[in-house]
């Protein structure tokens, strides 16, 4: 199981404060130092702890398999891209296992993935994209978030409308039957939008991976086969 954190957790880390070192800074850097995902993610080679949550929305719906076509957005540094690589034994020289991949910061390669430094709001992009999958894509995945400012209403608006920008773009390249994962972050105004998604898609899930640090207000829309 991705949640068997046995042998990850390590002795509670203190961090020294800093005069360069922002209360906040201080704050993440202690979390990061003491979250057992981040030990796991390292020791296992994986490049971010979000590749667990990958992996447990997997281990729920069972949506990855080979011969299929992947749209990753907001890639980097690339442990949503690793983890579907894996399920979907993608290789440089496959045809039909194909993952593309976009973000504004660069990502090392990782086998059958196309990556494109691009930003995803840009004019051309969507075309881009669009060109590199050569056909229609079997899931569109976005692990996207804003800057977070610390305002649970602002950083909620601000994900949603990255999670409503690729919804309208999942809609164009998903085949029939495709899914679309995404983030949210929980505050009241994600209603409207579930029910645009609810009209495009079969089955509609909300689901929070246990890898999700559980004061974080994240859940995943899964939204599966679509019309």
């Amino acid at each position: 199981m991705t949640n068997n954190l046995s042998g990850y957790r390590n002795k509670f880390v203190r961090v020294k404060t800093s005069k360069k070192r922002t209360v906040s800074s201080s704050n993440w850097l202690r979390r990061q130092l003491n979250d057992p995902y981040v030990a796991k993610a390292r020791i296992e080679g994986f490049r971010s702890r979000a590749a667990y949550k990958l992996l447990e929305i997997h281990e729920k719906f069972k949506l990855f398999h080979p011969n299929m076509k992947i749209v990753d957005l907001g890639a980097a540094p690339g442990g949503w891209s690793q983890v579907a690589s894996k399920l979907i034994k993608a290789s440089d020289n496959s045809l039909n296992n194909k993952i593309i991949s976009i973000d504004l910061l660069e990502i090392e390669p990782i086998a059958g993935v196309e990556f494109f430094q691009k930003d995803f709001f840009e004019e051309n992009t969507e075309e881009l994209i669009i060109q590199a999958l050569d056909g229609k894509a079997d899931i569109v995945m976005s692990d996207m978030a804003s800057n977070t400012i610390g305002h649970k209403a602002t950083d909620h608006i601000r994900t949603l409308l990255l999670c409503e920008q690729a919804f309208e773009f999942a809609l164009k390249v998903l085949k029939p039957s495709g899914h679309f994962i995404a983030k949210i972050f929980r505050g009241g105004a994600e209603n409207e939008l579930l029910n645009k998604v609810k009209r495009e898609f079969r089955t509609v899930k909300h689901f929070k991976p246990s890898s999700s640090r559980s004061e974080s207000t994240e859940i995943y829309l899964v939204a599966l086969n679509k019309k």
